[in-house]
């Protein structure tokens, strides 16, 4: 990246974008300290990342992470690449009479909450030496312009509200660091957990591996500026209208 990253934090290390991230930087930037964020430590661990357990319901363990990741210098890349659409716990919804309070507030908690107290502890200590790069990873459906489907209330209200916190963090630390790039960013449909109940009508070419992904994120983070911060971009580089 034309950042050129010393220190990089990645959010959601065991998942499979988090972990195509990893393998992606680890080999363009080999000389730089990689901080790898898990619920648990990955199955599949790579040679020189450290990788650290967090508990993305507790506050506290966020403000860990933030140390820890800085006592190798000022973080100058973060990426958050965690989320959730379903579990055995929800599901989208098809229609209004499928809402519950608690399908709001569990995805709210992991897909809005949790990116934002990320941005307030990491975006204070990034390295303000150069341009450094925050990126959350929302995705198209949070869109409301580009909403003609409906459907999938808490799942597309939590990356709507994902996407606004990033035009305020963008705003607020842009007026005292002119050099910050603040994005979201659509990853496309992954072959993923996250995906695989809704891949039946994706046609083959539109499906993409993680690692396919995650290269074509880090290319579209690569040419972006800061006056681009506050903004959502695609996979291939298309602005996202919120």
């Amino acid at each position: 990246m034309s950042i050129k990253p010393k220190n990089i934090v990645i959010f959601g290390a065991g998942g499979a974008i988090g972990s195509a991230f990893i393998r992606h930087l680890s080999e363009t930037h080999s000389d730089a300290s990689i901080h790898a964020f898990s619920r648990q430590t990955p199955t599949n661990i790579l040679s020189g990342v450290s990788y650290h357990a967090i508990d993305y319901t507790d506050e506290t363990s966020i403000e860990k992470a933030a140390r820890e990741a800085a006592g190798n210098g000022p973080p100058d890349l973060v990426i958050v690449a965690i989320g959730i659409l379903h579990d055995d716990k929800v599901k989208p919804e098809k229609s209004l009479k499928q809402l519950s309070a608690e399908k709001f507030q569990y995805l709210f908690a992991i897909n809005t909450v949790t990116p934002a107290l990320i941005a307030k502890y990491f975006l204070p200590i990034m390295n303000r030496q150069q341009p450094y790069v925050f990126a959350a990873l929302s995705a198209r459906v949070g869109s409301i312009s580009d909403n003609q489907l409906g459907g999938w209330y808490a799942y597309r209200a939590s990356k709507a509200a994902l996407n606004m916190i990033i035009r305020n963090a963008a705003i607020e630390i842009g007026r005292c660091n002119k050099q910050a790039i603040i994005v979201a960013l659509h990853p496309g449909t992954v072959d993923s957990n996250l995906s695989g109940p809704f891949q039946h009508g994706v046609p083959d070419d539109q499906l993409f591996t993680p690692d396919y992904a995650t290269g074509k994120l880090l290319a579209v983070l690569d040419n972006l500026t800061p006056q681009q911060s506050g903004k959502f971009f695609a996979w291939d580089g298309e602005e996202i209208s919120p």
